[in-house]
């Protein structure tokens, strides 16, 4: 069942005019720009917020998830609205929700608030990342133009993920945390101004409709699954918040796939994955940000807890893992034009996966010029992969479908985006629990003082650890050392997962997306 809303032929003109379409593109990155500027910005944060407002590891997670859960949750339905109102409409309505959800951060005393505000700007970034990838395929039907284009996208993502952390840094080391969300707030509003008088709307010829029971399943199965990871690590797998939240998505996964089938306008066609190219690279969008965004989040936990790194340190740290998509973006762009996107696509991964690996040499003492060269492996691969894997889904289908293509492969990077924090943090926190044992042990502590370090990190956090302080200098630092070597441990099992899970993506990706053929032509 689906409420019959339907879109008439669209009145907008066919995008002939010259002169809209730098703005489109311009005001297109500008759009994905600041919807990431939360992202990685606000994970590099994470420690300094963690003390100023109390917060538990399940708190930060939810900090972070509180961002990404609505994104993944409200794609496909923001693209099907784009679709039928216009994406000019969902893209101011889109980065004014950012702009707000950032005020409301601005002005948080607790992690509620916060969660609040980063909720909406979730819902502003679910309305951005499918109108603006709409906006370049109206303006762009070109697929050369298009892929520099979408290239450009990818590389104002990928500013937003570098610059975020920067500015970030610098407020903390000058204001309160609280000033992190300032430039969200003012590029976000003007943002919306400028759109309103440049942008040239369009939205689909085809009759759509919403689907209400699409869109309610969807939102429960992908926050049961989020929710249950994050419980489930905290109170335990069996609690009965876990056990509901995983009986939750179980059920309401394959009622969604179901409804979708029988609807006659259906928020995810699942025709859609009759493409062995689209459906290769939606598993291989999901898998590299799992990877992407889950090792920022232990990354900048392990920087700032391990290495006592400040806010502004850890940016610095992280910029190669972002920073890459932008410096190399236009360059990926003149290689798809010359090369198959396949090819960079698989390239990427390999190189990410081993960059990844890499991250299991780390040990609490690794220097920062180490450190920064094995995150430089890790951004190429991340900045090789990124754009193709984007120009590979939009190309794999009609381009009547551009809306509901880039709505499911951002959904589905979304997924992934919210799945990478939950899961690192589960491994974080039971990992670094499993191994302090033993490295306490063999610090030289006393018996007492090994009891003394377990109930702080285990009742309070694991973040706890890096800040107890025992009788004397001597034994804190021995203590601190345990900690440390026990949190490094850690993070290896978070990098040996996000590296085995790009390696296997790029398996995927050669077998799947030379595959040709789009098989949804008949879904129109």
């Amino acid at each position: 069942m689906s409420t019959t809303l339907s879109a008439t032929p669209s009145p907008f003109p066919s995008p002939t005019s010259s002169r809209h379409v730098p703005a489109t593109i311009v005001l297109a990155c500008l759009g994905v720009f600041v919807s990431y500027l939360p992202v990685v910005g606000v994970s590099v944060a994470l420690p300094v917020m963690q003390q100023a407002l109390d917060a538990s590891t399940v708190g930060l997670q939810w900090i972070t998830d509180a961002f990404i859960l609505p994104t993944a949750a409200l794609l496909l339905t923001c693209g099907m609205i784009g679709d039928l109102y216009g994406r000019k409409k969902t893209y101011v309505a889109g980065v004014s929700l950012v702009a707000l959800g950032s005020l409301v951060c601005l002005t948080a005393d607790g992690v509620a608030q916060v969660c609040v505000g980063q909720a909406l700007t979730g819902v502003g970034t679910a309305a951005l990342l499918p109108s603006t990838l709409a906006l370049i395929g109206h303006v762009c039907p070109d697929p050369r133009r298009r892929a520099r284009a979408i290239a450009l996208w990818t590389a104002s993502l990928g500013l937003g993920l570098t610059l975020g952390p920067l500015f970030n840094g610098l407020i903390v080391e000058q204001a309160s945390w609280r000033w992190i969300f300032l430039p969200s707030l003012v590029v976000g509003a003007a943002t919306a101004v400028v759109g309103t008088l440049l942008l040239q709307d369009s939205r689909a010829t085809r009759e759509r409709h919403l689907d209400i029971p699409g869109q309610i399943l969807a939102i429960v199965a992908i926050t049961g699954l989020v929710y249950g990871v994050i419980e489930g690590g905290s109170v335990g797998w069996s609690s009965p918040e876990a056990v509901i939240a995983f009986l939750v998505t179980a059920a309401a996964l394959p009622a969604f796939v179901v409804v979708e089938l029988r609807s006659p306008c259906p928020m995810l066609d699942m025709r859609l994955f009759r493409s062995p190219a689209f459906s290769g690279t939606a598993l291989v969008m999901a898998v590299t940000l799992f990877a992407q965004v889950g090792l920022v989040f232990a990354l900048s936990e392990y920087f700032g807890l391990v290495h006592h790194a400040s806010t502004w340190d850890i940016a610095v740290r992280l910029i190669a893992l972002n920073g890459f998509t932008v410096v190399l973006g236009p360059l990926v762009g003149r290689l798809m034009n010359r090369f198959s996107p396949r090819l960079l696509l698989v390239t990427g991964l390999v190189v990410g996966g081993i960059g990844a690996l890499c991250v299991t040499s780390f040990q609490a003492s690794t220097d920062t010029g180490t450190a920064a060269l094995v995150i430089a492996v890790l951004g190429v691969g991340i900045a090789l992969a990124m754009a193709p894997i984007t120009t590979i889904a939009m190309d794999s289908l009609p381009h009547r479908l551009a809306g509901t293509a880039g709505a499911a492969n951002s959904a589905l990077r979304q997924i992934g985006s919210a799945l990478g924090p939950a899961i690192f943090g589960v491994v974080l926190t039971h990992r670094t629990l499993d191994t302090l044992p033993a490295h306490l042990a063999g610090s030289g502590l006393s018996p007492a003082d090994q009891g003394e370090v377990l109930g702080v990190v285990s009742h309070a956090g694991i973040q706890a650890g890096a800040f107890l302080h025992l009788d004397s200098a001597e034994t804190t630092l021995r203590a601190h050392t345990a900690y440390g070597a026990g949190f490094t441990d850690a993070l290896h099992t978070c990098a040996l997962v996000g590296g085995v899970g790009m390696l296997v993506a790029a398996v995927v990706a050669f077998v799947l997306t030379g595959r040709h053929g789009k098989a949804a032509d008949g879904a129109d």
